[in-house]
């Protein structure tokens, strides 16, 4: 079921309308299946006509900023493209760093391989940076916040790969199907073949997003609350996952 206006949206006045996106719900048409619901179809109905600022891939969640005229559509993409507006994420990772807060600044070259994957690359890619910061610590888990210093496609699951690392229920830049309560819970006994994952989709949620108004002039900030399937994987893991004291 396609969710409804009402139920994405955050904030919105006369130049820019916020949302939560979900996660399954594309930014833009499906090159293969033009009737197929993204942002735009669903808001239409009730905001008309919406400008793109920004883009979250399809399986993450969480705070998308649209422009409702042409000007606040140019002042809003260059605070974008001049790194202006502050994006937030929140990752549930694979994995314990060794680090509690890094920066990482490796270049990045998107489709970079057969499997089209954004690859670090010294000669050909360009500048990207991402600092990152553990919030929550598990056995075999953290929830990590990641903010972009640049906007590189796929740049978090990249700097995170080219660490080590990578997110829950990331197939293209690791091994993860999702994250299960058997993993976690002793004696459960459900067995993933046949067992609902906590989350199966890319474990990313874009947590905040600051910028400022295109036409008073004053600082926005919209916040995104986690998902259930983000918010149920959180919660397993602080119950059976905690590392030891």
């Amino acid at each position: 079921m396609n969710p409804t206006a009402e139920e994405l949206v955050l904030y919105a006045d006369e130049d820019v309308l916020a949302i939560n996106k979900p996660a399954g719900l594309p930014t833009l048409p499906d090159g293969y299946d033009r009737e197929a619901a993204h942002v735009r179809s669903v808001l239409w109905p009730l905001y008309g006509r919406l400008w793109i600022v920004h883009r979250l891939d399809r399986e993450t969640s969480g705070v998308l900023a649209l422009a409702r005229s042409a000007e606040a559509h140019r002042d809003l993409n260059m605070q974008f493209e001049s790194h202006q507006a502050l994006k937030v994420y929140h990752a549930l990772v694979v994995g314990e760093p060794t680090w509690e807060s890094t920066m990482v600044d490796l270049p990045l070259l998107p489709d970079g391989d057969r499997r089209h994957r954004t690859l670090v690359d010294d000669e050909h890619g360009k500048p990207a940076r991402t600092e990152m910061h553990v919030l929550e610590r598990f056995e075999g888990y953290s929830l990590v916040q990641a903010v972009p210093r640049s906007g590189r496609t796929h740049q978090i699951r990249a700097h995170l790969s080219a660490l080590g690392y990578s997110l829950v229920g990331d197939r293209l830049y690791g091994v993860s199907e999702g994250l299960f309560l058997s993993e976690l819970k002793p004696g459960f006994c459900g067995g993933i073949a046949g067992e609902c994952a906590l989350i199966r989709r890319v474990g990313l949620h874009a947590r905040s997003l600051e910028l400022t108004h295109p036409s008073r002039g004053d600082a926005l900030r919209f916040e995104a609350p986690y998902p259930k399937d983000f918010a149920a994987a959180l919660r397993q893991l602080r119950r059976y996952s905690l590392p030891p004291a």
